[in-house]
């Protein structure tokens, strides 16, 4: 039996983008163990997924060194057959080069590169040869694989979805966090759109006033679940409260990542930035409108499911994308790549079959 190790230390969508090479090894490999290393934090994204048989977990806040190199020692211990680096960061670099594996695998663009057994080429693609992150993250194992294609996914349990089940059936207190008792009631699903408005960057991120602009345009009957974690509330209590008739509700630090997934499969359509929430959508086959602001598709983060849409400034810019991944401002002061993106050009995806 073949062993395993996928390295992604990082945040939480680039996880969701490497769960394509678990997605992979499986299928080519059904019998052999698959671990996943991952940033604590993160580690929910990966429960009940039926592939994996251990998730290890660097905490990076508390002690990082001292967990780095305790973590170093287990996967010794493992004998894994490949370590399968997905970064290009010293940290994870020196995890593949001590891993003592047979085969250590990464990006030539990781500083500790030149002690790696297989070495890829990692490229960023341009607007006329774009290259997604999935692609790139597969490059990885092509040389023992074959040639078809993975998507990635993650696997929400019949909790998560009982759970996003009851709210959208009003059957679960959003003020009191808690179920609400029912008795023989007839379980009626309404229409319902889903909404992340927030991104830790502010030039990913479309504006309040925008969110709120569109929303008035949604006909009342739609539901609208608001998205996020606890630090996004009162954002989103600003767009549902400058809202009133509208049913708007806030579900930011409600629910867990597995059960925002569970919600999100089967909405009439996600409204996301470039973060997260997209790439969560993209593991749900879930519908989705993906707003990209300052950044720009050809980076190599598109959405990924069936029905997707990209959302951006028709015209050309100037400044964009002003960076990779995002700035805390706009660095000309205008963000005319959020600001000119109309409302129409995000409700004309609602009905859109």
């Amino acid at each position: 039996m073949q062993k395993f190790l996928i390295i992604q230390t990082a945040f939480i969508g680039d996880v969701i983008l490497a769960t394509v090479l678990i997605e992979k090894l499986h299928a080519d490999f059904p019998d052999a163990q698959i671990d996943f290393l991952l940033r604590k934090g993160n580690e929910s994204l990966l429960q009940h997924h039926p592939y994996l048989h251990e998730v290890l977990i660097w905490n990076k806040k508390e002690n990082k060194t001292k967990n780095l190199f305790a973590l170093i020692k287990i996967i010794q211990k493992n004998k894994y057959d490949k370590v399968i680096n997905v970064q290009r960061f010293f940290s994870t670099g020196l995890l593949t080069a001590l891993s003592k594996a047979k085969e250590k695998i990464g990006f030539d663009k990781n500083p500790l590169s030149f002690l790696f057994d297989v070495k890829v080429k990692h490229i960023i693609g341009t607007k006329e040869n774009p290259v997604h992150e999935v692609q790139r993250n597969l490059s990885l194992i092509k040389h023992f694989t074959n040639d078809k294609t993975a998507r990635v996914k993650l696997y929400p349990s019949k909790d998560d979805y009982e759970k996003a089940q009851k709210i959208v059936n009003g059957e679960w207190s959003i003020v009191n966090r808690q179920e609400l008792k029912t008795e023989n009631r007839k379980l009626e699903i309404l229409n319902y759109i889903c909404i992340a408005p927030t991104s830790v960057w502010f030039t990913k991120q479309y504006p309040k006033e925008k969110w709120i602009e569109f929303l008035q345009q949604v006909p009342n009957e739609i539901k609208t679940f608001l998205i996020g974690a606890a630090s996004d509330e009162i954002l989103c209590d600003e767009i549902k409260n400058a809202l009133p008739k509208k049913s708007i509700f806030n579900l930011c630090g409600e629910l867990s990542f597995l059960e925002s997934a569970a919600l999100m499969q089967n909405a009439k359509m996600n409204y996301v930035n470039d973060s997260a929430p997209m790439h969560i959508a993209s593991a749900m086959n879930a519908p989705v409108t993906a707003v990209f602001c300052s950044t720009v598709t050809w980076f190599g983060y598109t959405p990924l499911s069936d029905k997707s849409f990209i959302v951006e400034k028709k015209e050309p810019l100037y400044c964009r994308p002003c960076t990779t991944h995002g700035r805390r401002e706009c660095p000309q002061k205008h963000f005319k790549c959020a600001l000119d993106i109309k409302k129409e050009q995000l409700l004309v995806t609602l009905n859109n079959e």
